[in-house]
């Protein structure tokens, strides 16, 4: 989707669905729902729009069902405000995103305790041979004497 003009009626698509869904949808099977995206091939025929549900799973399938149930009047309008002459078929995805996030921030928490836990247990530690385990170059010492006495 990288053409101007597709983004543009996509972004376009995402508003008209989110203010439908809003203010004129009043299924109660809707849950409180969020448009997060909406995906256009590059022909403009198909948009697939993808939305997050805060609640329970059975609260996600119900909206699910009545986003299906909606799928005409949502396209109806979408073709009205855009004046397309082919208006696209909707699909509805749910957004796996916010769980991939939840997911992420999970295991970044899980890393930032073990390096916690790392942490501590260097506070009091020393190391186990010398202070400074490296070999220095020797230094060579230049005797006077021995000089004097070549000459």
């Amino acid at each position: 989707m990288t053409n101007p003009r597709v983004r543009k009626i996509a972004d376009r698509i995402q508003v008209i669905v989110a203010e439908m869904l809003e203010l004129r949808i009043k299924d109660p099977r809707l849950g409180f729902i969020t448009v997060t995206d909406v995906r256009l091939s590059g022909d403009s025929q198909h948009a697939t729009v993808y939305y997050t549900v805060l609640g329970t799973e059975d609260e996600q399938t119900a909206t699910a069902v009545a986003l299906e149930s909606a799928k005409g009047v949502l396209r109806a309008e979408v073709g009205r405000q855009l004046g397309m002459r082919l208006v696209p078929t909707l699909a509805f995805a749910p957004d796996v995103l916010p769980e991939g996030a939840r997911h992420l921030d999970e295991v970044l928490a899980k890393a930032r305790e073990a390096d916690a836990a790392v942490a501590a247990a260097r506070e009091g530690a020393r190391p186990a041979g010398e202070a400074d385990p490296y070999k220095k170059p020797r230094e060579i010492v230049e005797d006077d004497d021995a000089d004097d006495a070549e000459e």
